[in-house]
């Protein structure tokens, strides 16, 4: 696969009532995501994206605290992914960054998300 089949990415997940699995590494049953709704998720991740656009906020640090991703744990990385590998909206997203642009909400089954792209 050539670089340009590639990408690198990060990226701060926020779960909510309409995820397709309401659990992670921060809430192992559920309890808090499903309470949680779309609009509140997506409020929350605006906020963190304006912190971190603005020099406030490190994506890396906000991930690792924030993230209900198992990638938090390495400040958000997904390490280099292929077409076909992720949802296809994640994957459109990613693939439509430059290196160093963090994504608006990207809504996927998991949740929502913004990505930095980072090859």
């Amino acid at each position: 696969m050539s670089s340009r089949d590639q990408v690198k990415a990060s990226h701060i997940l926020i779960k909510h009532q309409g995820s397709r699995r309401k659990a992670s590494w921060k809430d192992p049953e559920g309890k808090i995501i499903m309470t949680i709704t779309r609009e509140a998720a997506v409020e929350q991740l605006k906020s963190i994206r304006e912190d971190i656009v603005s020099g406030k906020a490190n994506f890396e640090e906000v991930a690792t605290r924030v993230s209900d991703c198992s990638s938090a744990k390495r400040g958000g990385d997904l390490g280099p992914f292929g077409r076909g590998q992720m949802q296809k909206p994640f994957e459109e997203a990613t693939f439509a960054l430059k290196v160093g642009d963090i994504s608006d909400i990207v809504d996927t089954d998991s949740g929502v998300h913004i990505i930095k792209r980072t090859a």
